[in-house]
Order: structure tokens, then C-alpha cells, then sequence
């Protein structure tokens, strides 16, 4: 019916989506949620409501319903969320971007059927099944922004509305060795942008490494940010 439900609901997060929400601590616990197994964390993703609630997931499977689910929608706009969390708002954080991470290796790993790519409606968060299958509905669901997450929270290249360049990789420095986007257009500008642990993958130094229309601007030896002003 037209009332509040008593339950904690991802959806709650999406302040943070667009910036709205007040730097303070009473809002920040929020985050908690994303790692606690009673709240939105679940073997296969981030639900939709959080599993402490009686009534989470019973109120079938095919009906849209949103009563905790899987749905690859609702985990972009978090993880999204957390990305503008972790690079906008004042520190110590809650959570740090093991969080994010681990949120992403997990909606990686949930973008596959029958052992091929796939993104669907809504899956179940304890076994990663699609929970529409191969209906057509379901198949065409290409809404997860995934190009997005890794462009703008892995590489960290945070779009600025002046001339400007911020990188800020959510990647822990223990987990990969080298990755390269290339090719990124910007203000009129082409970038680069590498992370080489020990500079013998692209050799281009070590560290992580900025490019701009192929000439070096900026060079640090751990993950962290680089803000350049172009």
C-alpha cells in the first residue's frame, strides 16, 4: 500500500548518487550495511532490502517485486553511490574501496549465463541463478552501467566540470599488478591512464602513470590520487 515499509532499502543510497547528502557521520553508518550479512551483503552481490527483514524474499520470483533480490540496476546506482562516497566525502570513511572492489568482483562474476556474458533482470543472492532465465524480458536488460563502474571507479578517472583531471583508482594495492585505459577522450584531450606495479608490464615507469595526448603529466609510485589541471 501507499506507506513507508519498515525495512532499510538500497534505494536509500541514492543520495549519494547525485551528491546530496550532508558530510556527517549519522549518514555515513549507512555504508555499514554493504558489509554486514544481515543488511545488503549476500554471497552473489548487494541486495535490494536488507536480509534481517521477516519478509525479505517472500513475495515470489516474475513479478517485479522488490523485496531483496539481486537487481543489477539498483547494485550500479550503489556502487556508483559508493564510488562518489569514497572520492567526494571527507574522510575516515566507513567502508574503503576493499568494499568496492569486492562489490565489483562480485557483479562481474553475476554477468554470465551458461558460461557466456550476459546481463539479465534480477538474480538470486544466494546461488548467483538468473531469477527470469532466458525469458526475453529478461535477456535485454543492459542497464548496468558497467563500462561506467570500471572507468570512473576501478581506473578512477573522475570527470571534472573544469579544466581539470582528477584520477583516484578504488583499487586495493594488493589485487592487480597493471591495467591500462587508453584511448580516452576528454576536454579535447586524449589520456592514458596506467597503474604498472613494478613498470615491466607496459614500461612506462613504474606506478601509476597519466597521459595526456601522449606526453607524460603526472607519475606516483602507489595507487592514490593525481589531480592535474590541464
Amino acid at each position: 500500500a501507499d506507506t513507508l515499509a519498515a525495512v532499510r532499502e538500497a534505494i536509500g543510497y541514492i543520495p549519494w548518487y547525485f551528491g546530496l547528502t550532508e558530510a556527517e557521520p549519522k549518514y555515513d553508518v549507512a555504508w555499514l550495511q554493504l558489509t554486514d550479512e544481515q543488511g545488503f551483503s549476500a554471497p552473489y552481490g548487494l541486495t535490494t532490502a536488507e536480509r534481517r527483514h521477516p519478509e525479505f524474499r517472500s513475495h515470489g520470483v516474475g513479478r517485479c517485486e522488490w523485496d531483496g533480490a539481486i537487481w543489477p540496476f539498483a547494485t550500479s546506482q550503489t556502487l556508483t553511490a559508493l564510488a562518489n562516497y569514497l572520492n567526494d566525502y571527507p574522510t575516515p570513511h566507513v567502508v574503503g574501496d576493499s568494499v568496492f572492489f569486492r562489490q565489483m568482483e562480485l557483479y562481474v562474476e553475476s554477468q554470465h549465463h551458461r558460461g557466456r556474458p550476459y546481463i539479465g533482470e534480477y538474480l538470486d543472492e544466494t546461488n548467483g541463478a538468473w531469477l527470469m532465465g532466458d525469458r526475453e524480458r529478461s535477456r535485454y536488460y543492459n542497464h548496468s552501467t558497467f563500462n561506467d563502474l570500471i572507468i570512473t571507479g576501478i581506473v578512477g578517472l573522475r570527470p571534472q566540470d573544469v579544466g581539470s583531471i582528477t584520477i583516484n583508482p578504488l583499487l586495493p594495492a594488493d589485487k592487480w599488478n597493471y591495467f591500462c585505459l587508453d584511448g580516452v577522450s576528454y576536454r579535447g584531450h586524449v589520456l592514458t591512464i596506467i597503474w604498472d606495479k613494478d613498470g615491466q608490464h607496459y614500461h612506462q615507469g613504474r606506478g601509476l602513470t597519466l597521459l595526456v595526448d601522449g606526453q607524460l603529466k603526472a607519475q606516483r609510485e602507489t595507487l592514490g590520487k593525481i589531480a592535474l589541471e590541464l
